[in-house]
């Protein structure tokens, strides 16, 4: 998949957010340990979201590319931006998964508390 693609579905996934009465705070979040694709908050919640933009028939679902390690440089970096950016707001660790039709974004699957810190420090 390209970059335009993945970009596409970030996208995506940020409207998505902003539907469901979230504002996005930052995308592409970059650190020594990694990325978080978008930083969203809403009246209760700071929300780290990694998005994962696959082709409809992918033999990989979207959400099977967040692994283990994955999971723990998404949750270094958002360690980092909290310190940076000190927040009142609850931390939590979603994820999208769109699906894209010829890198088209046609559909996400939005899954709030898809992982945790705990059993990583």
């Amino acid at each position: 998949m390209s970059n335009s693609s993945g970009d596409a579905g970030e996208g995506y996934a940020a409207d998505y957010l902003r539907r469901h009465g979230f504002d996005i705070v930052k995308r592409n979040f970059h650190s020594r340990f990694g990325e978080i694709d978008i930083i969203a908050q809403d009246s209760r919640y700071l929300v780290f979201v990694e998005v994962k933009t696959r082709e409809r028939g992918s033999f990989l679902y979207p959400l099977e590319a967040i692994t283990r390690s994955k999971q723990k440089k998404i949750i270094s970096t958002a360690c980092l931006y909290l310190q940076l950016h000190p927040t009142t707001l609850q931390p939590r660790f979603d994820a999208a998964a769109v699906t894209a039709e010829n890198g088209v974004p046609v559909s996400v699957s939005y899954f709030a508390n898809a992982f945790s810190c705990r059993g990583f420090f």
